[in-house]
């Protein structure tokens, strides 16, 4: 039995490279170099890897042990694996290039970089099993690596922050335990693609729904959806800014690939799920855009608007068309690049600030000092709200596009769940123009006024290079967003062929 080892380089390599950064905890410059270059090698292995599955048409799969499928673990490189862990692995190489060049207390500790890549190694993972319960040990691995990194945050909340994230992703585990339970006890597998054979096959068994209830829970947690939102904004506001920047942007995507598959390929009957989605979209665009809008700091703004970003997502998830879940797609890809810049951009700023914070007290004024960052800045809000020629312009009509086109095929009275969320969606693009031109304001606008005389914007802090790059990338992406767009179709219309994904797991293609 042959089997194919790109598919497992994602994660083998951030994951083998983090043990070689433990021994070089004595070596801090050697183990931040060799991170990065570890980071760069992953990344390029996984472009590797989209690009094989892309253009051959079919998943690259390996079981692990050579055990066949479905009584081995499955590594499963579909196309929509793939596009996942790419979007995470580019975030990640901006990450730990700004990392390179931060100020921050907590980026000098030895476990730091060490516990990035295990960061990197649960996200890759998590996205390319095709096993629920080794799903559960990748975001077991993600959790502690967050929490860790966010207890040595330099922030004095980050330890107060790090314990809420930890019980909240503790009652998460609790329910992802138990939809898996519930489902290995109804249909005695944890294969993803066994799992919807079977459940094809009898839709009916008593426990399926609060399976479904409970895996529900555990990716609105991990996603910072509304109303399981509460824990967001205290921890991606405390984090490192290395980490925060990955937490709003790439991490709460599992959350979003986990309601793919749980709609597209473990469940696509459950209709109550899809009608929740729009909902805790809905909610999420509104209660994120008014949080946003109403907050104190700039990390904490763009935490907020995280959750409105994500609501965004799951009404296209929730729509369900191929055009909605292609939307879906770019812009979950699209969020993941600007959002990552914005935090980092917030970083920047309170490295620069007489004291070092985000809040806007604190960084009110310094802009005058720094022209390139409030261009920079400024790029990036047209992204964030949807604006041209940015990348956000681009997600935010895909998403319009499919709702409209939706419409066509609908009776009257089955329209309300897209015109309310096209309504909404305008209105919270209006909000999004709102909190980001009131930080512009207050930066760049409102006149430095120092507490003390003593009080001066810093001559040096972080790095702008690594938010500066991206925003160049969501311009690029603003101006030619056809590959990503043909490749969010592309991976929309597989996703929508569910059986094509259970005969190549189970070898019934012979695909290897």
């Amino acid at each position: 039995m042959s089997t194919n080892l790109l598919a497992i380089l994602p994660f083998i390599v951030p994951l083998t490279a983090a043990a070689v950064a433990i021994l070089l905890r004595r070596r801090p410059r050697v183990q931040a170099w060799w991170s990065f270059g570890a980071v760069l090698a992953s990344f390029v292995v996984t472009t590797a890897l989209l690009w094989t599955v892309w253009r051959g048409g079919q998943p690259l799969v390996f079981q692990m042990g050579a055990w066949a499928a479905p009584f081995g673990i499955s590594i499963v490189a579909d196309l929509l694996s793939a596009f996942f862990t790419f979007m995470t692995q580019l975030v990640f190489v901006f990450g730990f290039l700004y990392a390179l060049g931060a100020k921050d207390k907590a980026v000098q500790h030895n476990t730091f970089y060490p516990l990035f890549l295990a960061l990197l190694t649960g996200l890759s993972g998590g996205f390319l099993t095709g096993d629920i319960f080794n799903l559960f040990v990748m975001v077991e691995l993600v959790v502690m690596a967050g929490v860790v990194l966010t207890a040595i945050s330099d922030d004095r909340y980050g330890p107060e922050a790090a314990y809420k994230y930890f019980l909240i992703s503790t009652v998460a585990s609790f329910t992802l335990l138990f939809g898996i339970g519930s489902l290995y006890a109804s249909y005695g597998t944890l294969n993803m693609a066994d799992l919807a054979r079977r459940i094809a096959e009898d839709p009916n068994q008593p426990l399926l729904p609060a399976a479904l209830v409970f895996l529900a829970v555990t990716f609105a947690v991990k996603s910072a959806a509304v109303p399981f939102h509460f824990w967001q904004p205290d921890f991606h506001t405390a984090s490192p800014t290395p980490v925060s920047a990955m937490l709003s942007s790439v991490v709460v995507k599992l959350g979003v690939y986990g309601f793919m598959r749980l709609t597209t390929l473990i469940a696509p009957h459950a209709e109550w799920l899809r009608v929740a989605l729009v909902m805790a979209g809905i909610a999420g665009v509104v209660f994120g855009g008014l949080g946003a809008a109403g907050t104190h700091n700039v990390k904490r703004m763009f935490a907020y608007s995280t959750l409105a970003q994500i609501g965004f997502i799951y009404v296209g998830v929730g729509w369900g068309t191929p055009q909605a879940l292609a939307a879906a797609l770019v812009f979950a890809f699209n969020h993941a690049l600007v959002k990552s810049a914005m935090l980092m951009l917030s970083g920047y700023l309170a490295s620069r600030a007489p004291v070092k914070s985000a809040s806007f007290e604190v960084v009110r004024g310094i802009g005058k000092y720094l022209p390139s960052a409030g261009v920079v800045f400024f790029l990036g809000s047209l992204a964030l709200a949807g604006l041209p020629p940015m990348n956000g312009f681009i997600s935010k009509l895909a998403l319009f596009q499919s709702g409209i086109a939706a419409l066509s095929s609908l009776r009257p009275e089955e329209a309300l769940g897209y015109w309310l969320p096209l309504l909404l969606i305008g209105v919270a693009g209006i909000l999004t123009v709102t909190y980001t031109v009131r930080a512009l304001i207050k930066i760049w606008w409102e006149p430095f006024e120092p507490r003390t005389p003593e009080e001066k914007v810093k001559p040096y802090g972080d790095s702008l290079l690594a938010p500066a790059s991206l925003v160049v990338l969501c311009f690029v992406l603003g101006i030619w967003a056809q590959p990503l767009l043909q490749l969010s179709q592309d991976a929309s219309a597989w996703i929508a062929q569910p059986e094509r994904y259970v005969r190549v797991v189970n070898l019934e293609e012979g695909v290897r």
